[in-house]
């Protein structure tokens, strides 16, 4: 395993933030930031020849190398490997003398004395994936080493970010970072890509949009599918060179459209993430196939809320509605209130087509313009959603509770309801606003409870970061006409606390059914503590606006605390956005480790069927357990987990590109216009800004700050002017001009007008 010291320093030293750089290097960044190349170029596509063949001529550097092998154990002298290579002239020296010192940094040959070299030896191989660093090197991450070892990109094989790779390890000379040779790679993570056709007179070449790709991709005349010069592509790689100086050769497998247009622009980010175009026919009929009748037989085994009042919450443009509340008073004065959710697995059978599907998606992705669903549009909107004044099955869990959120008694099973009202958000929020409206009483008695709930959550540790949510307001063709911010009020809490209520009950209730090692086999959501390095780096970060976070303290406490004094400040988002990275990524997994967050020792998600994986398997262990059954096999959903996890963080990045994508898009039509801003990131390459109004973020390139020179001082996330002293940091008002923005890169350049106040 990689010790936690060397992971936390590369995150701080070397790693690229998420905004997608390809550099790594001294930075201190926050926020989500730009997708830069780092500075790297393409070359000119006139000058590029297509794949070659031919013998492989020797380079002088393999000539060296290949003198030492013929003699392993020898020790010889720069004036010997003269001697053997018959070098007589001053030039062939100097060179054989660097190539020597280029074979010692390499790890190749040992430096015995000041002028004796031998062949290195002593050489591990490991199998590790690779972590892409920028156009000269990667990373592999090993756990066969404690630190990860670099390779240059000569040396990689054409490996890309996710690949499994077996590496030769070269030791270390003085102490140095480990480097290495990828030998083979064994598992590639990705065939198809994403990028820009530029086409020349019988040939193109795709440039990749995904920032982590070092090379272009040859493509030959028959293999152009119809693109045109300034087209959005998917390429799949047919060949990989076996030669570092040639590129991969591929086939045009779908064209988008011209760069820069929404249809072409939201399928290459579906494409880049790998996400699906379509529903196989195959699914799409079995999913037409199933019988939207429910039988006498089916209601019988079920328990019948049809006659309790029931109604939906969802935002006004849902077409899936997969959880519904009913509410009735009890004799005792107590409410029943019960958390009903689309029985999806009563529809989707463990060795079906559907199900097989529904793995493999994991998640629905909700990009900016349209929703990608984990099952077809007959389940997702139709027979399981939760549509008024129809009935439908469904999975519930169902609380005693009396006005003050006290839990009495609790039921969880399979049941039948009749929604008598689909609510939006807005509407629901009316209804508590003015206490008028059809169910008005309802929603208020519900909206009562809801947050005598979350006030005893809050009390016992729940943290109350709540994560800025961008929205936009789009023409028909796709195009931006305003950004947002989506308002959370008490309509949205309402829901969340019901829904947090059936999570946290469901995982309770599997968790306690066994004792010790015999706990039964459950799907967990957990969220660990916070990172302590990076909660005292944050802590730094919010001193530097004046506020004190405790690290020694009680870390809830003090992280609410943080929030009530930043609320409607400029600083607010940036803040929360950084205190959120200090924490650990919730997960999935069948360890019931708990949820920091939310301050639950157990949790699961239950209510959300519809859209996620882990949900429908919490239905089937759950309902396995009702029945009676034996704890079910652990390593099969460890595997499920661990799948569910890794798609939800790739439609998370995927959502992400396509806001950013519409960001700079919106921005574009902004060229000129000024806004008060905040830095939100600092590296050696420029700064981020994060503009106020719109929650857009752009660079300010040090490139481009004509009054001086400036230098990063990363331990004190700023920059300073070598002549003027002119200090900028991390976490200052400033006023910047839109300089340009870039859909391509999805790049916003601004300018900097003015620093209005410092922290």
């Amino acid at each position: 395993m990689r010790s936690k010291k060397d992971k936390n320093s590369r995150d701080k030293d070397n790693r690229s933030s998420e905004r997608g750089s390809s550099r790594r290097g001294k930075e201190a960044s926050a926020g989500r930031g730009s997708s830069t190349r780092g500075g790297s170029s393409r070359r000119d596509s006139s000058k590029r020849e297509g794949p070659k063949g031919g013998k492989e001529r020797k380079t002088p550097k393999t000539i060296v190398l290949e003198s030492f092998s013929n003699s392993p154990d020898t020790v010889f002298t720069q004036r010997q490997i003269f001697r053997r290579l018959g070098i007589v002239d001053q030039k062939g020296r100097e060179t054989v003398a660097d190539l020597l010192k280029t074979l010692v940094r390499e790890n190749k040959l040992l430096l015995v004395d000041d002028d004796k070299y031998m062949l290195n030896l002593r050489v591990q191989i490991i199998t590790g994936k690779v972590d892409l660093a920028n156009s000269k090197y990667a990373y592999i991450v090993s756990e066969d080493m404690e630190e990860d070892v670099r390779v240059f990109k000569e040396h990689l094989k054409y490996a890309l970010d996710g690949d499994l790779v077996k590496v030769e390890v070269l030791p270390t000379v003085h102490g140095g970072r480990a480097e290495g040779i990828v030998l083979e790679v064994l598992q590639r993570s990705r065939e198809e890509l994403v990028g820009i056709m530029e086409l020349s007179k019988n040939f193109g070449f795709v440039v990749p949009d995904f920032k982590k790709i070092y090379f272009d991709v040859f493509v030959g005349e028959k293999a152009l599918s119809g693109a045109q010069a300034g087209d959005k592509v998917l390429v799949k790689i047919t060949q990989w060179p076996d030669k570092p100086d040639k590129n991969p050769t591929g086939e045009v497998t779908r064209v988008f459209g011209p760069a820069g247009e929404n249809e072409a622009e939201i399928h290459s980010i579906m494409a880049e993430f790998g996400l699906p175009f379509e529903f196989p026919e195959s699914v799409e009929e079995e999913a037409d196939s199933i019988s939207e009748k429910i039988t006498a037989g089916e209601i019988a085994k079920r328990r019948d809320f049809r006659d309790v009042t029931t109604f939906t919450i969802d935002p006004a443009d849902a077409k899936d509605f997969d959880d519904a509340l009913s509410i009735q008073k009890l004799e005792n004065g107590h409410w029943e209130i019960g958390v009903h959710i689309a029985d999806v697995t009563h529809y989707v059978h463990t060795r079906s087509l559907l199900e097989k599907e529904a793995f493999h998606r994991a998640t629905s992705v909700y990009l900016v313009d349209r929703t990608i669903p984990m099952l077809p549009e007959r389940l997702s909107n139709g027979l399981c959603s939760l549509r008024p004044q129809e009935e439908k099955l469904t999975f519930s869990a169902v609380f005693e509770l009396d006005d003050d959120g006290k839990l009495y008694e609790q039921w969880f099973g399979r049941t039948i309801i009749y929604s008598d009202r689909r609510f939006s958000y807005e509407e629901a929020q009316e209804r508590i606003e003015t206490g008028e409206g059809d169910f008005a009483e309802e929603i208020n008695i519900l909206n009562g409870i809801a947050k005598k709930l979350k006030d005893k959550r809050f009390k016992n540790g729940a943290i109350s970061f709540e994560t800025t949510e961008v929205k936009f307001k789009l023409a028909e063709d796709g195009k931006p006409l305003s950004v947002y911010v989506k308002e959370r009020k008490d309509a949205h809490k309402l829901i969340e606390e019901f829904m947090l209520l059936a999570n946290k009950k469901v995982a309770e209730y599997v968790y306690n059914l066994g004792k010790g090692k015999k706990r039964p086999t459950m799907v967990y959501r957990t969220h660990g503590a916070p990172d302590p390095d990076r909660l005292s780096t944050f802590s730094i970060f919010a001193n530097k606006f004046g506020y004190k976070v405790d690290v020694e303290g009680n870390i809830s406490e003090e992280l609410n605390n943080l929030t009530e004094q930043i609320e409607g400040k400029p600083e607010q988002s940036v803040l929360q956005n950084l205190a959120i990275r200090t924490m650990a990524k919730a997960k999935y997994s069948t360890e019931p480790e708990g949820h920091f967050g939310l301050a639950f020792a157990h949790y699961s998600h239950f209510t959300s069927p519809i859209r996620r994986y882990p949900d429908m398997m919490a239905h089937r262990l759950l309902q396995h357990y009702l029945d009676g059954k034996p704890s079910a096999e652990k390593e099969e959903y460890d595997t499920r987990c661990q799948h569910s996890s890794e798609m939800e963080k790739r439609a998370a990045d995927a959502e992400r590109a396509s806001i950013k994508y519409k960001q700079v898009e919106f921005m574009k039509d902004t060229i000129g216009n000024q806004y008060k801003g905040i830095v939100s990131g600092v590296t050696e390459w420029g700064i981020f800004v994060e503009i106020e109004e719109n929650k857009c973020e752009g660079m300010v390139r040090l490139s481009d700050m004509n009054d001086d020179y400036y230098d990063l001082d990363a331990n004190n996330y700023r920059i300073i002017g070598r002549q003027s002293k002119r200090i900028i940091s991390f976490g200052d008002e400033v006023l910047v001009e839109v300089k340009s923005a870039n859909l391509n890169d999805r790049t916003i350049d601004l300018e900097l007008i003015k620093t209005l106040k410092q922290h």
